[in-house]
Order: C-alpha cells, then sequence, then structure tokens
C-alpha cells in the first residue's frame, strides 16, 4: 500500500498562499490540526487536511468569521459537494453583480470623456436595493407616534452622504452573509446566524433607534409577513426571509428577550 504523501508546515503555507503563523492559530483554535507529526514534533499535513484547508479560504473569502466556518465544516450534515456548488454559485453570483458596476463605471467614464449625459435607464445598474424612503409616508402611519420613530428621525436629519454610504455598506454585508451561511446549509438557529442576527440588531440600535431583542424579533415578521421586505431577501437567496427571521427569533430566544414558538 502507497505510502500517504505528507506535508510539512512550511510547504503547506507555500501551497495555499498563507502564512506558517496562520496555520498555527488555526492549529491552536482547533479549525485544522495537522493529521501527523514528525519525530521531532513537527507538524505534518495529509491531502484531507488540505482540502480542509482550501474550503477555510474559500469561506473566508466569502467573509466568514473563523468561529463561523469552525461550525460549519464540523457539522454532521455539512456536505462537502453541497457546499462547494453553494459556495460556487454564490461567488458566480458577485461576479455578475460586479460586472454590471464595471460597465456602469465604464459608461460613466465614457460620458465624462465624450461630454454627454449617461443613459438614465442605465444609470444605476448594478446599484440596485431596497428602497425604504418610498415607504416613509407608510411608516409614518403605522409608526409615527412611537418614540422608535421619533428617534429615527431625530438620528437620521443628522446623517450625510458618507454616512448613509456607511449604513447601506454595513447593513448589505450582514445580509449578504447570511445569505450565504443560509446556502452553505448552516441552521438559521446556530450560532454562527444568531451572532448575524445580533450583528443586524446592533446595527439598527446604533444608526436608527433603540433596538430591543423583542423588538427586532417583531421587526422579524414584516421580512416574511410584507411582501415587499421579503421580496427584498428573496432577491439575494430563496427562503433568506424566512432563514432571517428565524435567525432573530433565535438570537432573542438566546438573549431571554422572546419565548420560542
Amino acid at each position: 500500500m502507497e505510502t500517504e504523501q505528507l506535508h510539512t508546515v512550511g510547504e503547506v503555507a507555500a501551497l495555499a498562499g498563507v502564512t506558517i503563523r496562520t496555520l498555527h492559530h488555526y492549529d491552536r483554535i482547533g479549525l485544522l490540526a495537522p493529521s501527523g507529526r514528525s519525530e521531532n514534533g513537527y507538524r505534518l499535513y495529509a491531502y484531507g487536511d488540505l482540502e480542509r484547508l482550501r474550503q477555510i479560504r474559500l469561506l473566508r473569502e466569502l467573509r466568514f468569521s473563523l468561529d463561523a466556518i469552525g461550525q460549519m465544516l464540523d457539522a454532521p450534515a455539512y456536505g462537502r459537494r453541497s457546499a462547494l456548488e453553494a459556495q460556487r454559485d454564490l461567488l458566480r453570483e458577485r461576479q455578475e453583480r460586479t460586472e454590471r458596476i464595471i460597465r456602469g463605471v465604464d459608461r460613466a467614464l465614457q460620458a465624462m470623456e465624450k461630454e454627454t449625459e449617461m443613459d438614465r435607464t442605465e444609470m444605476f445598474e448594478g446599484l440596485e436595493e431596497f428602497d425604504h424612503e418610498q415607504y416613509r409616508e407608510e411608516v409614518e402611519q403605522r409608526w409615527g407616534d412611537t418614540d422608535a420613530y421619533r428617534e429615527s428621525m431625530r438620528r437620521t436629519r443628522r446623517y450625510g452622504t458618507g454616512d448613509w454610504a456607511r449604513i447601506k455598506a454595513e447593513g448589505e454585508a450582514v445580509v449578504a452573509r447570511l445569505a450565504d451561511l443560509m446556502a452553505v446549509g448552516a441552521p438559521a438557529e446556530g450560532r454562527a446566524a444568531m451572532d448575524l442576527a445580533e450583528e443586524h440588531r446592533r446595527h439598527i440600535d446604533r444608526w436608527f433607534y433603540p433596538c430591543s431583542e423583542a423588538m427586532h424579533r417583531n421587526l422579524a415578521d414584516l421580512y416574511t409577513d410584507d411582501p415587499r421586505f421579503t421580496e427584498y431577501f428573496e432577491k439575494r437567496g430563496e427562503g433568506l426571509a424566512v432563514f432571517v427571521r428565524n435567525a432573530i427569533r433565535a438570537n432573542a430566544q438566546r438573549a431571554g428577550g422572546a419565548p420560542r414558538e
């Protein structure tokens, strides 16, 4: 029987494009433990270890935390093939959106060079998002007399263009990571999803109004009850509205903010 080829930590670092220090850190936290050790006690990595490292690198590229990656890779239901297919779909989706944005930038540059205006139907290609502003009147009617609404209006009046750009980027990043988490089969009630739900709650709390876990849970019901909110999430992944709602409910339960249904 042929002996499996093993690689030293230096060889793996060179193959994967990471530092030796990173591999040592992964070993310390239990994310990537080498399959063997040399007689001198040096780490030795087998092919399966390289496969796991490739998965780690892919998931890091998709902006998952090391803690979330460890939970996913060690979950009993984690399937490498289905996970790879999901990751490929996510990367293609991001590639397509990036290409649309690049086309928009190219058109803007061409318009500048020719000293002409851009085609208004193409100006915002790749920059589509859910427009909360169009529902301001409805929001005022439903929640205009609440302290949360008044606080939100007080805060948002102070925000400039840079603030709104940061708010959008932060919010979209959380939703994107939730979509990625769902795509690779992680449970909405798992710690990784709950941590992102908590990040989502804090985003609202920081920028708009004090948002308790119970209030966040009520807000999450809109994501599945209101077709407009549902559409916003479903564009980022089929079933995402329910996934986000369930993650928020689980996070509220973890904090003692609401009973589990």
